[in-house]
Parts: structure tokens; sequence; C-alpha cells
């Protein structure tokens, strides 16, 4: 029974980092209209734009998904998830291009090949995210009454 919730609860990790990914990605598309509209570059509009948007999903995940975002393991966290979340979307673009570039019909389509593409991204960058930056989810949040401190109290993040 132990297992089937540790299944449960990692799918449900899975999906609220796909939900933030989505989030990224409209703080991306945001920024890099503003961006266009004010006469940058494309390149740069771009670069601007995917930097903010990796910003957002790393403090979403680290506060909300993982919960595991400290001031003191923010330096380390923020280098590791860069490098980590870097490294699939460069796979992401990889297979991008590799399927456009095959000619093959329907797997060269623009929009197959961005799904396919982003499919493998969430795959990687939540599991080297999960494995490497923050771990395993904390459990949910529960205040205890602290008779000590005659106060609610948080309780300390545990492995689950």
């Amino acid at each position: 029974m132990q297992e089937r919730w540790s299944a449960v609860r990692e799918c449900g990790g899975a999906m609220a980092f796909g939900a933030v990914g989505v989030v990224g990605f409209l703080v991306d598309v945001a920024l890099l209209r503003i961006g266009v509209a004010l006469h940058m570059s494309g390149w740069l509009a771009r670069a601007i734009s995917l930097f903010c948007g990796m910003q957002a999903t790393f403090l979403v995940n680290g506060l909300l998904v993982f919960r595991r975002l400290t001031w003191t393991t923010v330096p380390r966290q923020w280098i590791s998830y860069m490098a980590t979340n870097g490294f699939g979307n460069l796979c992401n673009y990889w297979l991008f291009v590799t399927l456009i570039s095959l000619h093959r019909g329907l797997a060269s389509n623009y929009y197959v090949a961005m799904c396919a593409g982003g499919c493998t991204a969430w795959a990687i960058n939540y599991s080297l995210t999960r494995l490497f930056v923050f771990g395993r989810r904390a459990r949910p949040l529960r205040p205890t009454l602290d008779p000590a401190a005659g106060a609610l109290q948080p309780p300390p993040v545990t492995w689950p």
C-alpha cells in the first residue's frame, strides 16, 4: 500500500511540475511579445523571456512543488536548476531540429516536433530537478501546536 501512495505522490509531483512549466511558458510568451513590441531583436527578446520564464519556474517549483527552497540552499539549487533545465531545453531543441530536418511527413511537422521535444524536455527536466536540485517532494505542511512557544509552528520538512 505504501508503494502505491508513493507512486501516486510521484505522479502528482510530475503533474504539478508540468503545470508550473505551463506558467513558465506563459511568462516566456508574454515577455517575448513585449520585447518584440519594444523593437528588440528576436534573439535578445527570446533570451530575456526564456531566462525570466526559467526564474519563475525555479521559484514556484522550489517553493510549492518540491518545498525545498531555503535561503541557505538557493545558490546551489539555482545553479543546479539552470544547468539541468538548460540540458533539457537543449535536448528539446535538438529533437525539434532533428525531426523537422528528416522531411518525413507527420514526424517532421513543426507542431508534432515541438510536442515531441517538449515532452522529452519535461521528462528530463522533472527527473533531473527531482534527483539533483530539490530531492524528493515534501509532505504537505500541517501546522502543529508547539507548547513551549505557545503558537502554531510548521512541521520540519522531512523525506516522505
